[in-house]
């Protein structure tokens, strides 16, 4: 849960799921609204409510603080305790939509260099990663207003689509043109596919 826009709470009750819930700075905000008690909450904490951080004492949650002058951001920070902690994961990082671009910037890229299954996630917006040589297949509960491909590596090779209006057939997308963005998908479920590279899927849904 990251210190970005909120999710709505709706969204955030349903991807818990007997998770761990690991907490970054103003995101123990809707972990106090919600009476969700995070495993973990790390943080410079120059966002969150002094409220909700003496709530988060209050329950004797696992806090670690870091000073506001530092090398790396508050997420960057919490992937890699993440993977301190609990290994190989799959893990949704959410809130990190709506706020400052800059923020998305550098958690676009920083989940597309790190070697986990990390997916960007809230009840409008979804980017899942796909790096060289891997395919998925995405079947939607409902259709998406836009499917972007995005190019995270300098270029991205071989990449492969079924059931976008516009189809890929090992396409080169370069990162510095990035023009696969707004296509649709014809069917419930679709697949992409890339031969080599980092490529980031978005979602956008009403």
């Amino acid at each position: 849960m990251a210190g970005g826009k909120k999710p709505s709470r709706e969204f955030f009750l349903s991807v818990l799921g007997g998770r761990k819930v690991f907490c970054i700075d103003k995101g123990i905000e809707i972990c106090r609204e919600c009476d969700i008690m995070p495993d973990f909450l790390l943080g410079d904490f120059d966002s969150a409510e002094n409220s909700a951080i003496a709530w988060a004492k209050s329950k004797k949650i696992r806090i670690e603080s870091y000073p506001a002058d530092k090398d790396f951001t508050d997420t960057q920070l919490a992937l890699k305790k993440a993977a301190e902690i609990y290994g190989e994961h799959v893990g949704i990082l959410t809130g990190c939509f709506g706020g400052r671009f800059d923020h998305l910037f550098s958690i676009i890229f920083t989940c597309a260099a790190i070697n986990r299954k990390i997916l960007l996630a809230d009840e409008r917006e979804i980017v899942i990663y796909l790096r060289g040589g891997e395919e998925t297949s995405i079947k939607f509960n409902k259709k998406p207003l836009a499917v972007s491909l995005l190019p995270m590596s300098s270029v991205c090779e071989g990449v492969t689509t079924k059931n976008l209006h516009w189809e890929l057939k090992n396409a080169t997308l370069p990162q510095n043109f990035p023009n696969a963005t707004s296509n649709r998908a014809d069917s419930d479920k679709i697949s992409v596919g890339i031969g080599k590279g980092t490529l980031a899927i978005y979602f956008c849904f009403e």
